[in-house]
């Protein structure tokens, strides 16, 4: 099951973009640390988003500076974009729920990615709507949180990013930026790097294949890298 575009990104897994994008001198392959599929399923699924990125930021209800909204940021989705929503990592409420899901789809939007809480997953699930989140809460988002901008630059952090050592820098996600989120995590491709990922994508995908042949034959993991990987 796949929920995605046209993009000949589409044919590649999360782990392959993200393998893509490290020989392309990413520091940490796109990679979204800590968002996990919590519907249509938890595990087990074959369901994949590839669309661009609608980008929602939420700050805390407390702010007064932010500006607010005129409109409710479900009801300006880009139809064909999953929705990237970052909220204060502080917060234990879900910023997303059942009604949400159903805006969502009115709007053809393709799925939600959540730095952040969601709620109502039985929901979300009944209505086969992709939800990635970071964990779930049965409190929303009023009065804890709020959004303040939609189709602005996010910068999120790995969950728990300060209490020590972390090999991961934040990930930029800018709007209209590429979103691959399957089983195994949520990838982010910057817009001007598709095409490079694509070509660099394929060959990996074509190496790995040749390993995979090998290994199966019997002839070990360590031959079968360096054959084909050089390594």
């Amino acid at each position: 099951m796949s929920t995605q575009s046209t993009s000949p990104l589409s044919s590649f897994s999360s782990c392959e973009i993200s393998d893509a994008l490290i020989k392309l001198g990413s520091p940490n392959g796109g990679h979204i640390p800590d968002i996990h599929m919590l519907s249509p399923t938890s595990s087990g699924s074959q369901l994949k988003i590839c669309a661009p990125a609608y980008t929602v930021q939420m700050v805390l209800a407390s702010d007064k500076i932010a500006p607010k909204l005129s409109a409710h940021f479900v009801d300006t989705a880009t139809p064909g974009s999953v929705i990237v929503i970052d909220a204060p990592p502080q917060t234990k409420n879900a910023v997303w729920g059942g009604l949400m899901t159903a805006g969502a789809q009115a709007r053809d939007a393709v799925g939600v990615v959540i730095s952040g809480r969601c709620r109502d997953l039985a929901e979300h699930r009944a209505a086969g709507f992709p939800v990635f989140a970071r964990a779930h809460s049965t409190v929303g988002q009023s009065p804890f949180v709020r959004p303040a901008a939609v189709n602005v630059p996010l910068l999120i952090s790995p969950q728990g990013a300060g209490e020590g050592p972390d090999p991961f820098a934040p990930v930029k996600v800018e709007p209209g930026d590429w979103v691959i989120a399957d089983e195994d995590g949520v990838v982010c491709i910057p817009k001007d790097l598709v095409d490079q990922v694509v070509e660099v994508a394929t060959k990996g995908q074509e190496v790995d294949a040749k390993c995979m042949e090998d290994i199966k034959a019997g002839k070990g993991v360590q031959e079968s890298f360096k054959k084909h990987r050089g390594k």
